[in-house]
């Protein structure tokens, strides 16, 4: 990714795919073998690297390592290693950030921070650490490490750069405080929200010996492979090679203290096995070797008693993320509203969900939100409603096709204005449920007497057309959960802040989309702090959206598909339960809280 300022303007949202993960060193020393398998020696340990963990002690985990790691580092581009991900939703298991994030009520918890508050007029963010908060050295963590991390983004290329849009300075007013302030020309606390969830904070005292010691060269500090990092976290690197990840609990956690926890995680040992496939996982979770899953799994409901989903009933999952039927509105035929109406009127969302997705999506309701508490209650859906189109209204979507002239010609497609409605959609060969929606959507079009043809390249080519502008109509995931969602969700679909013209490159914006009116709503949301104030503005741009149909949601997709199997732990948290943790895989954000409810189903 080029580090130009319109392309740093997205980095952070560009990162909901991106895993990345923390590194550090200690008097321990790091020892290789000869067949490449790596231990970190620490005097807790009651099994030897690469030895079984007892059962009873460990949790086991799949869907997230598909590959031996090969780096701790969260500097290095190649972000393969389980233990961290910093993404709009952190996984806190190593590295830790200030806050985590709730999908559940859309709230902020405390972590390394303990409190945040922003000045009345919103220019100033002051946030206060934990003062009982250590690194797994002994170390206290202060602000000047939350100074030095975010200067990091200041001095080199790294996933939180981009933060630096938002900010004029992070200074650190004493040990235990730090200052965020906001940059006056382009101020929006969502983002400095959505930053203090998802950058790690790093231990001054080893990185500037790492910088020191590589000369401040990136290409050298990116390629440090560090595997016993020093962290924050209640886990450490314990043992990896090509067949799996242990972390170990570090019983010296700082997060045993009564301000935070209160006590450690349930288990001394995380443990994934790296499977081949979606369906060597699956059957290790058949088999009970498996206690928390994520990965695609169809019909989870007859996996047996002792496998649940968060949800006990259809769609079982959490929504996180809604993928986008993009439309390319500089296109002749497409750039006429109408006739993006119509094709999403025509577009049998049931099918998809029954059939790509296996039942795992509720029942669409077209806006830019997912159906989840904290975001519905920023629009009023009595004045979306009179706009939103049903499932597969045939007979809806070719009335308003013959009301604006587009005739079918001999061979059944359409005409308007000299253009025959005939179009090519595309996403990566190989992603079934997205193929698998492509093609129901060609089906429905072809109902209405649109012509589309599915195409399936590879990721590369996909991923360089929808950059391009060199595509009809292609199938894309703008950000999904978190803090400054759904503002992020909307600003990357709509914002001609990423316009780039056809055969330039984007790196938001797709389908070329302008509109003065959005852009204007789009700067004044996050600073509006009237609640009757936002909700207005939130349903105006709903309502500008479902007008002009710039892009089409196809789905509600998991953020995580929560999976657990409660044969060895239990207490995993489910809906109802009371304790609002959420899905996010007993390790994201404030997910990550279900490690200290769960215990031994013995």
């Amino acid at each position: 990714m080029k580090f130009k300022k319109l392309v740093s303007i997205i980095l952070v949202f560009l990162m909901v795919s991106l895993l990345i993960v923390g590194c550090g060193s200690n008097s321990n020393a790091n020892k290789s073998s000869s067949n490449g398998t790596k231990t970190t020696t620490t005097t807790e340990n009651t099994v030897k690297p690469g030895e079984a963990t007892p059962r009873s002690e460990t949790l086991y985990i799949s869907g997230l390592q598909w590959g031996p790691p090969t780096t701790f580092n969260p500097l290095s581009p190649s972000q393969t290693s389980l233990p961290l991900s910093a993404t709009s939703i952190a996984r806190e298991l190593t590295f830790e950030t200030l806050f985590m994030y709730n999908q559940l009520d859309g709230k902020m918890y405390p972590l390394l921070g303990k409190s945040y508050a922003f000045s009345s007029d919103s220019t100033v963010c002051t946030v206060t650490l934990n003062p009982d908060a250590k690194w797994n050295d002994g170390e206290k963590v202060t602000a000047d490490d939350v100074v030095y991390t975010f200067e990091l983004g200041k001095k080199y290329p790294v996933s939180w750069s981009s933060n630096w849009n938002y900010l004029d300075s992070v200074t650190a007013k004493d040990d235990t405080t730090v200052e965020f302030k906001l940059k006056s020309d382009n101020k929006n606390p969502l983002m400095v929200e959505e930053a203090l969830e998802s950058v790690y904070i790093l231990p001054k005292h080893v990185w500037i010996k790492i910088e020191e010691k590589d000369n401040n060269d990136f290409s050298k500090i990116s390629s440090e492979v560090n595997a016993n990092p020093v962290a924050s976290g209640p886990y450490k690197v314990f043992y990896y090679d090509n067949a799996k990840v242990v972390l170990i609990r570090d019983d010296n956690y700082w997060g045993k203290a009564p301000s935070m926890w209160g006590k450690l995680p349930a288990p001394k040992y995380i443990v994934h096995n790296i499977f081949k496939d979606n369906a060597a996982g699956d059957t290790a979770l058949r088999q009970n070797q498996v206690d928390v899953s994520q990965q695609f799994t169809p019909n989870i409901q007859t996996f047996g008693s002792n496998i649940k989903t968060y949800l006990s009933k259809p769609p079982y999952y959490m929504p996180g993320v809604i993928p986008w039927l993009v439309i390319n509105v500089t296109k002749p035929g497409l750039d006429n509203a109408n006739v993006r109406r119509a094709i999403a009127m025509a577009i049998d969302y049931d099918k998809i969900a029954k059939n790509a997705m296996s039942g795992y999506s509720g029942k669409m309701s077209p806006s830019l939100m997912l159906p989840l508490d904290s975001e519905q209650k920023l629009v009023d859906q009595s004045q979306l409603a009179p706009l939103q189109w049903k499932s597969h209204d045939i007979d809806g979507a070719n009335a308003l096709l013959d009301s604006i002239g587009a005739k079918k010609g001999p061979d059944g497609i359409r005409v308007l204005n000299g253009q025959k409605l005939s179009f090519k959609v595309e996403c990566p060969t190989g992603w079934s449920d997205w193929n698998a929606a492509l093609e129901i959507v060609a089906s429905s079009c072809k109902e209405i007497g649109i012509n589309v043809q599915t195409y399936f390249p590879q990721q590369s080519v996909w991923n360089n057309d929808m950059q391009t502008g060199n595509f009809d109509m292609g199938m894309y995931s703008y950000q999904g959960i978190g803090i400054s969602s759904p503002w992020a969700r909307a600003y990357q679909g709509m914002s001609s802040n990423g316009y780039a013209p056809i055969g330039q490159t984007a790196y938001f914006n797709y389908g070329r989309y302008k509109n003065s009116e959005v852009d204007t709503l789009l700067n004044q949301i996050p600073n509006i702090t009237d609640e009757t104030q936002l909700k207005d503005a939130w349903t105006k741009l709903n309502e500008i959206y479902l007008k002009e149909v710039p892009m089409i949601g196809l789905m509600y997709r998991p953020a995580d598909f929560y999976t657990v199997n409660t044969s060895v732990w239990s207490g995993f948290p489910v809906e109802g339960d009371g304790t609002n943790i959420p899905p996010n895989i007993c390790m994201d954000g404030y997910g990550i809280a279900a490690l200290y409810k769960i215990h031994s189903s013995k």
